[in-house]
């Protein structure tokens, strides 16, 4: 399994982005994906979740501006950031995990990733 994230930019502050991550490959072995996000010198960030039961996780610290879906059609999960903060500045990072019975935002369940994708916020 390959995952390709895209969507990214330069945003103002209060602004959106919607980012995508491209699924390709045999992805019959993953039951979730999520999306994270690393600042240079900082722990990876979990922000969302999704399972394949469409059952959902989000960090508090992004709670209520962020939307996690997919596009089951074309293997794409999708994170919708809403009245994005110049502290969402980061590479944005999505993962994919086979664990069964485990669903979480830990990074350590993950165990595929994408190249990343930049988010800056800033006026």
């Amino acid at each position: 399994v390959q995952l390709m994230e895209s969507g990214g930019g330069l945003v103002q502050p209060g602004g959106s982005l919607r980012l995508s991550c491209a699924a390709s490959g045999d992805t019959s072995g993953i039951y979730y994906m999520g999306w994270f996000r690393q600042v240079l010198g900082k722990a990876r960030e979990g922000l969302a979740a999704l399972h394949n039961d469409d059952s959902t996780l989000a960090a508090d610290s992004v709670k209520g501006r962020i939307t996690i879906s997919r596009d089951i059609a074309t293997n794409t999960l999708y994170l919708q950031m809403n009245n994005l903060k110049p502290e969402d500045t980061a590479m944005y990072y999505c993962g994919a995990g086979s664990s069964r019975g485990l669903f979480t935002l830990r990074t350590s369940a993950y165990t595929i990733w994408g190249q990343g994708t930049q988010v800056t916020v800033s006026s």
